[in-house]
């Protein structure tokens, strides 16, 4: 009996959806799993390992099929084109799948698709390269083998070489075709960290400590978040660590008013809110000096009125009523309700927040050269011409936050990638052009194994393989007047 839903054939969906019509490959999985949530974890994982397999494995996949093939990739039609990608990819990458199957279940579906013409075509390059996988020969020059190797645009390597030694990029394109498990911070206004890690372990879930926060750990082995009641209850959030060290450098002080330009999805802004409520919480339990002659009514409002606290919040802002949404959806499952997500255009300054926060966090759009491993066709649509551009916005946009910052605030800058110009060159622009600011030093907020890759400019660019981190980009600026 034939299935009424055909793993290869979501795939090659999918793969045409990103590679031919330019989405971005996370949001349509994240749909298409979703859609099809009711398949067996077996399925899912499938669809989900060839399509993300063969978008990171692209760039060599398409240097082989153009050694086998007398039709170049490019002259390929579209669905054939994908169709052998992801053959390839199962080929080279997943023993468990007999070579055989592969070839066979690729000519059944370009049959289906309407090219029984071409089976033949199909057919032969597989065997090809069936045959001959073991002797496939790579680029010699070093920085294009890289480039072939680990399927990453030669532009990129170009550009990392300018800071990188070569067994540095080397590593850190390693580690993006790595596969990892998934980074979770506790929600420390709802639990404590052993006891998530013991509600997790009761639900069947693998539970290993994240070396660099104690209230960070990796899970695997379970079958999708929404399924664990404990993530429905809110008692977690996925986040990656080096996203969760932007809280950690904002260390927001109780009563803080924090400002976050671009929340979107909410990660930073609810860790940043969850920390002004734990402050808040710890004054509450201090012991509090006697004040003689006090009002009843000041009695009334116990510790927080006598130290001159108020209770901080965090303000959420995104540009678009979707992101916002998102935001607000989260807020709720976490149970938060010191923060609010309000949509307002980061590049556009608003006056009414001038001098108003303590503490203004600044995570902005950038290429991502630093997700690869989590966002693989990110690296086909970055440029150099959109790096520049995304330099231009991200100057535009640090030129409004900056008057947000009340004097002896603090603005925290950050980027998901590894690009020079989007991290330490803004950094140098940043205090060129804002001279009331200097970078501080961020050393003691960091973990101890972490210390030593704080840069001279007092930044820290974390390096997947290098780090146990995606790629990332963190600098703090204290407002001194």
């Amino acid at each position: 009996m034939t299935k009424a839903v055909n793993e290869r054939e979501i795939v090659l969906a999918i793969l045409m959806e990103v590679t031919e019509n330019g989405q971005y490959s996370h949001i349509v999985l994240r749909d298409v799993l979703s859609k099809y949530q009711y398949l067996e974890k077996r399925e899912r994982a499938f669809i989900t390992r060839v399509t993300e397999g063969t978008l990171e494995h692209m760039i060599e996949i398409d240097y082989i099929l153009n050694q086998f093939s007398k039709v170049k990739v490019k002259k390929m039609k579209p669905v054939i084109r994908n169709i052998l990608r992801s053959a390839v990819y199962q080929i080279r990458y997943m023993d468990r799948i007999p070579d055989r199957a592969v070839c066979s279940e690729s000519v059944k579906l370009a049959v289906r698709r309407g090219f029984s013409g071409l089976k033949g075509y199909v057919n032969g390059v597989l065997r090809s390269i069936i045959r001959e996988m073991d002797d496939i020969s790579y680029p010699e020059e070093p920085l294009e083998y890289l480039s072939v190797r680990y399927s990453c645009p030669r532009w990129i390597i170009d550009l990392w070489a300018q800071t990188y030694s070569y067994d540095v990029i080397e590593t850190v394109l390693k580690d993006f075709q790595e596969e990892k498990q998934v980074t979770i911070r506790c929600c420390l206004n709802r639990i404590e960290p052993e006891k998530l890690k013991e509600r997790l372990e009761q639900e069947g879930v693998t539970v290993e400590r994240h070396p660099y926060l104690p209230y960070a750990f990796w899970i695997s082995g379970y079958d999708y978040l929404e399924g664990l009641e404990s993530f429905r209850e809110g008692l977690f959030t996925v986040q990656d660590i080096s996203s969760m060290m932007v809280g950690e450098i904002a260390d927001p002080k109780a009563g803080d008013y924090v400002i976050d330009v671009c929340a979107a999805p909410g990660g930073k802004a609810l860790h940043a809110a969850e920390k002004l409520l734990m402050a808040e919480k710890a004054l509450k339990a201090e012991p509090q000096p006697e004040v003689e002659n006090t009002l009843v009514e000041e009695k009334e409002t116990g510790a927080e009125k006598q130290s001159g606290q108020h209770a901080g919040h965090v303000e959420a802002r995104d540009l678009t009523e979707s992101k916002v949404a998102l935001i607000r959806e989260n807020i709720e499952r976490t149970g938060l309700t010191n923060i609010t997500a309000v949509c307002r255009d980061a590049s556009v300054p608003d006056e009414a927040s001038a001098g108003q926060a303590d503490v203004v966090i600044a995570d902005l759009p950038c290429s991502g050269l630093g997700v690869f491993g989590k966002k693989p066709d990110l690296k086909y649509k970055a440029s150099p011409e959109g790096i520049e551009s995304l330099v231009k916005l991200q100057r535009q946009i640090l030129s409004c936050a900056r008057a947000y910052v009340k004097p002896g605030g603090a603005l925290v800058y950050s980027t998901c990638t590894i690009s020079p110009e989007e991290n330490e060159g803004n950094v140098r622009w940043f205090l060129e052009n804002c001279p009331e600011f200097s970078v501080d030093d961020i050393r003691e907020k960091l973990a101890p194994q972490l210390q030593d890759s704080v840069g001279a400019d007092g930044s820290i660019q974390f390096l997947p393989g290098v780090h146990r981190s995606d790629g990332f980009f963190i600098a703090r600026f204290v407002r001194r007047k």
